[in-house]
């Protein structure tokens, strides 16, 4: 919104100062800026609202030390990281962008089916709150609408890379460069289902080879392929956020850590002169989501003022969802899907705890007539709480770990 009136007020009446807005690193900072400050003004705010209503947690004993203690403290403190991630992103963020379009999309909705289910949960005083079913048919419809747009959508598009010499000229930043470089991207920006492949040296992987056995034409195809994938992912990412939360900071902390990577991610692949350098994929328009993802981290950040140990409100799942979802389609948005598993390893590892302990339970029952558990509690967090650890302990080295993660995640740029 502010892009858009400063460039006119630059364009049509010089006005001093109003071409810093042109610039993204300018725009990034005071998203990140802007969305700490709302997260001060309104989190404290919300808190309090939240308390005259005693909309608080209802929490079921499992024997968890400093569990019931928890119990009242406010929940649906999401309201303030989505308000905190919308605001900045719509002030600063080229709203004509199909990234920053498609993004700011899936942040609401998600965001307003985690609304639902705490709204359920905490006014209909129903602890299972939205059904399973519906949260999935959500997840379902928002990666039908992503993935769909990015292989329907003209504006979403690669540069391919070709081998040569000499200097390409291109547009970083609103200035115009001469990119001296060993490898060159194609003048011509085309569709494409590619993307990268984390360690290994011809890092680029084509869905639609999946389909090549069709025979000619077969590229037009790779949208069963390629949709499918985008939903598995959203699903993924933002279940395992969800059960991530469970202790404070937990969720939070590990989202910033994964966004600020992002942003990196995102940062190097929308600009010629780093793609180059790095030798990945160049993607045009897509360093406009680091705007985003500056405002996501400036909310994780944020939020974390009220929600680290002990915390003063939970983010429900109006917060969780929203955040593991976006993440999601960040990731699938700069073609670094494949990423996830090492990026998102805390989710990652949190969702199989509780598949393996399930699946373990299950199995030992069928056979020996008496379930057997694996961890002594899942999440895995709770396992460590099981085992003694104080909570601030786990979440400082769950939190550790992520940015052991996120930066390995970021040397796969060079080390392949």
């Amino acid at each position: 919104m502010l892009y858009h009136l400063f460039r006119f007020l630059d364009q049509t009446y010089d006005l001093p100062g109003a071409g810093v807005f042109q610039y993204i690193s300018f725009r990034a900072a005071m998203a990140v800026i802007t969305s700490l400050l709302i997260t001060m003004v309104i989190g404290k705010s919300l808190i309090r609202w939240l308390q005259r209503k005693q909309i608080g947690e209802s929490v079921r004993d499992l024997g968890l030390h400093g569990q019931l203690e928890k119990a009242g403290t406010p929940t649906m403190g999401g309201l303030i990281i989505l308000g905190a991630i919308l605001i900045p992103a719509l002030l600063f963020a080229k709203l004509d962008n199909i990234y920053i379009i498609l993004i700011l999309i899936s942040t609401a909705w998600l965001g307003f089916i985690g609304f639902l289910d705490d709204y359920i949960k905490v006014f209909k005083k129903n602890k299972k709150g939205l059904a399973a079913r519906f949260k999935i048919l959500g997840q379902v419809v928002l990666g039908l609408v992503i993935g769909l747009t990015i292989f329907f959508n003209e504006d979403i598009v690669v540069r391919e890379k070709i081998a040569g010499t000499g200097s390409n000229t291109s547009i970083i930043d609103g200035n115009i460069s001469n990119v001296p470089a060993s490898y060159h991207f194609s003048r011509e920006s085309i569709k494409s289902t590619k993307t990268t492949i984390p360690f290994f040296k011809n890092n680029e992987l084509d869905y639609a080879r999946a389909l090549k056995f069709l025979g000619e034409g077969y590229q037009k195809w790779a949208f069963l392929v390629y949709v499918p994938l985008v939903i598995l992912i959203i699903i993924g990412v933002s279940n395992g956020a969800n059960l991530t939360d469970g202790l404070d900071g937990l969720a939070t902390g590990t989202s910033a850590v994964v966004g600020a990577t992002l942003g990196i991610l995102a940062w190097v692949s929308g600009n010629i002169v780093f793609a180059d350098y790095l030798n990945i994929m160049y993607i045009p328009n897509l360093g406009e989501l680091t705007i985003f993802i500056s405002a996501f981290v400036g909310a994780c950040i944020g939020f974390m003022w009220y929600n680290s140990y002990p915390a003063q409100v939970f983010m429900g799942d109006t917060g969780s969802l929203a955040l593991g979802g976006t993440i999601a389609v960040c990731a699938i948005l700069i073609r670094k899907e494949l990423l996830i598993p090492v990026l998102c390893g805390i989710f990652l590892v949190e969702s199989l705890s509780v598949a393996i302990q399930v699946l373990y339970f299950k199995y030992t029952r069928k056979r020996f007539g008496e379930g057997k558990r694996i961890f002594r509690m899942a999440p895995l967090h709770h396992h460590y709480q099981m085992l003694g650890y104080p909570e601030p302990k786990i979440v400082q080295r769950f939190l550790i770990v992520g940015i052991m993660l996120a930066v390995i995640s970021v040397i796969t740029l060079k080390i392949r």
